[in-house]
């Protein structure tokens, strides 16, 4: 089963999701709000906080189906694309980068330049998305980043 971004949880403003439903007239994106709900046609606003791709599409062929809308949907939901993640400190090119599903650490400094001749490499840190304010956890670079992720490089000590 497909996790939407990738993390196991789902639904943070930012995702995009395109749903297919057969009985309607072809693809449509659904995009998810600051509150973790999305807008679907017929039925509204549905909240998508924490489900994969299976789940999102169980609950709407529910929704469409106990609502009266269709007697039998067929429809798919596939990820269309997350929120980026964020490298700081010491690395060539901080900024914000798309998010791919599987990056490690090694890969994300990779991707944002390597690092500079004054980080240290021992002492990477990783503010996950919605993690509480101000909690920075230590990684490696075999560990991976999940959307949202903020990746700080700092400098080293002399």
């Amino acid at each position: 089963m497909t996790t939407i971004a990738g993390t196991g949880t789902a639904g943070y403003n930012g995702d995009n999701r395109q749903a297919t439903l057969a009985d309607l007239n072809g693809p449509y994106d659904l995009d998810v709000d600051a509150a973790g709900n999305i807008s679907v046609r017929m039925i509204g606003r549905l909240s998508v906080l924490g489900m994969t791709t299976g789940e999102l599409e169980a609950a709407l062929t529910e929704r469409y189906r106990s609502g009266g809308y269709l007697r039998n949907p067929k429809l798919s939901v596939e990820l269309l694309s997350a929120r980026p993640f964020f490298v700081l400190g010491e690395v060539l090119k901080p900024g914000s980068y798309p998010y791919v599903a599987g990056l490690t650490i090694a890969q994300v400094i990779a991707i944002s330049g390597g690092y500079t001749r004054r980080a240290s490499t021992s002492r990477i840190k990783v503010k996950r998305f919605g993690s509480p304010a101000g909690s920075e956890e230590s990684v490696t670079e075999d560990s991976i980043v999940n959307p949202g992720d903020i990746v700080r490089v700092p400098e080293r000590l002399f």
